[in-house]
């Protein structure tokens, strides 16, 4: 019962999206009056949740790295904190970005905590979000100027187009509210996957995971949100920035749905690795700036005269306030439920820099003034810890190293709490043997595990990028740094 009070905020969190982002991948088509509402929150009902349980892992795990929200009351603060500010801008009809206040959200919690937010993390997903409506915009146009080719030399019927358009629509709405729920899934119940205690449930159609009943659970929650208050977003976005005829409005939930998917693909990452190409970072991005950005761009490429500049100013405005609405409110949150209801927010981690991390560091060619003084120090959290080292002739990157080794994890390994993990084969046999052997043994920090298991045996140790096999190897090393983050979360 606990955990389904918890979870609450989780779901009011996936209702809101439900509500609000339907609109970013079936407005236009309800908004140009191709496609009614029954039949766009039909389809996109199902679509959604498809998404977040097939594809959600992906986007999850790098949401999980800008703040590692270690605690179950936090998670409950984060998610009421996106919800709510979320809930806000969906009462004054704009389409707010769900990736944005979830990260201003878990933001706020790395304030309240000590934690230090990982900012190679956050600037991947802020640029994620200049870049993805940008890269809509353009494809918009490109795809406008090929179909326009493509029926000025064929001659289809009018009413044979009509009825190709509404099917085209359907299915690029269906495309598109399964690339939401994969990209946004993260949003609405990544905060839980490391701290919601649901055991693995066998069915006769194989086993669930914990993680994988959190994105239905998530998915079924927008579904809802979809049948029950999106008729608003739907009519802002399909009618108000830019009068849509049909074909117009096919391009751009086909433009929006595309770049939805491509930051959400972890096969199409695979496939780049293994041809050797840059990857696209898989994070949760704006998918309301992806529609408006194909709309824009459409409307620019028409000479930009029919275009509501000021709705597209105002929603804008929204994309900024929202997370720092999220924010706010989570800090306040948390002080309330922690210091009135007593409820525990984050697992403390403290950090010490111990002989053994001074002998790690200068192993690893980092060696500064009055390290000594370090030794033995320890400091209640990371922006303490942080702060110290500020006094200390360090750059940014070793700081970064330094804080990573002190980090007091004291890590048990328990084989119990994986043993779903391990009987599914996500595991290689060697790495379970492995573990198994070191079942019980106790690590003050997290590079102890790690050398522990690299001693072991070769299948929990990084590759080097050996020229022929640098593509392969790196998603190797990906697999094992998921593997042991996961496990590291788990003892």
């Amino acid at each position: 019962m606990w955990l389904l009070v918890f979870l609450s905020s989780g779901l009011f969190l996936g209702w809101s999206v439900g509500a609000n982002n339907t609109g970013n991948v079936f407005g236009t088509a309800v908004g140009s009056k191709m496609v009614s509402f029954k039949v766009a929150a039909t389809v996109s009902s199902i679509c959604l949740v498809l998404g977040a349980l097939l594809s959600g892992a992906g986007t999850t795990s790098t949401l999980g790295k800008l703040g590692s929200v270690n605690e179950l009351g936090g998670a409950f603060i984060v998610a009421l904190a996106a919800a709510v500010a979320i809930f806000g801008m969906t009462r004054f009809k704009l389409p707010v970005s769900t990736s944005q206040s979830i990260v201003g959200a878990i933001i706020g919690w790395n304030f309240f905590a000590g934690a230090i937010t990982d900012y190679e993390s956050l600037t991947k997903i802020v640029f994620s979000w200049v870049v993805a409506p940008a890269v809509s915009g353009v494809f918009a146009v490109i795809t406008y100027i090929l179909v326009k080719k493509l029926l000025s030399r064929i001659k289809i019927h009018i009413l044979y187009l009509d009825f190709y358009n509404r099917l085209g629509l359907i299915l690029v709405g269906g495309f598109g509210a399964y690339s939401l729920g994969a990209n946004n899934i993260a949003n609405v119940m990544g905060v839980f996957v490391p701290v919601a205690p649901l055991r693995p449930i066998d069915t006769l159609f194989g086993t669930i995971s914990g993680s994988e009943q959190l994105f239905i659970m998530g998915g079924i929650a927008m579904a809802v949100g979809v049948f029950t208050y999106s008729g608003k977003v739907l009519r802002t976005v399909g009618n108000n920035i830019m009068p849509l005829t049909p074909l117009t409005a096919f391009m751009v939930v086909f433009s929006s749905s595309t770049v939805l998917f491509l930051f959400s693909s972890q096969s199409l990452e695979k496939f780049l690795i293994m041809l050797g190409l840059p990857t696209i970072p898989l994070v949760p991005i704006a998918s309301a700036q992806t529609v408006i950005g194909a709309i824009i761009g459409i409307g620019l490429y028409q000479g930009g005269k029919e275009m509501n500049f000021r709705l597209i100013a105002k929603i804008a405005s929204g994309w900024i306030t929202a997370p720092v609405i999220a924010c706010v409110v989570s800090l306040i949150s948390l002080y309330i439920i922690q210091n009135v209801f007593n409820q525990p927010v984050y697992k403390p981690v403290s950090y010490k820099m111990s002989y053994e991390v001074e002998k790690r560091l200068i192993s690893e060619g980092i060696v500064f003034e009055r390290m000594d003084l370090l030794v033995d120090q320890e400091y209640k959290n990371a922006a303490e810890f942080q702060s110290a080292l500020k006094d200390y002739a360090l750059g940014d990157s070793d700081i970064k190293r330094v804080t990573e080794l002190s980090a007091l994890r004291n890590l048990t390994v328990n084989t119990d709490l994986i043993q779903f993990e391990i009987n599914d084969g996500w595991f290689t046999h060697e790495q379970s043997e492995i573990l198994k052997r070191l079942n019980g043994q106790s690590f003050k920090y997290a590079w102890e595990l790690r050398d522990a298991l690299e001693a072991s045996g070769t299948d929990w140790r990084l590759k080097d990028n050996i020229k022929n096999n640098s593509s392969e190897h790196k998603q190797i090393n990906k697999d094992i740094n998921s593997k042991f983050d996961y496990i590291c979360k788990k003892f």
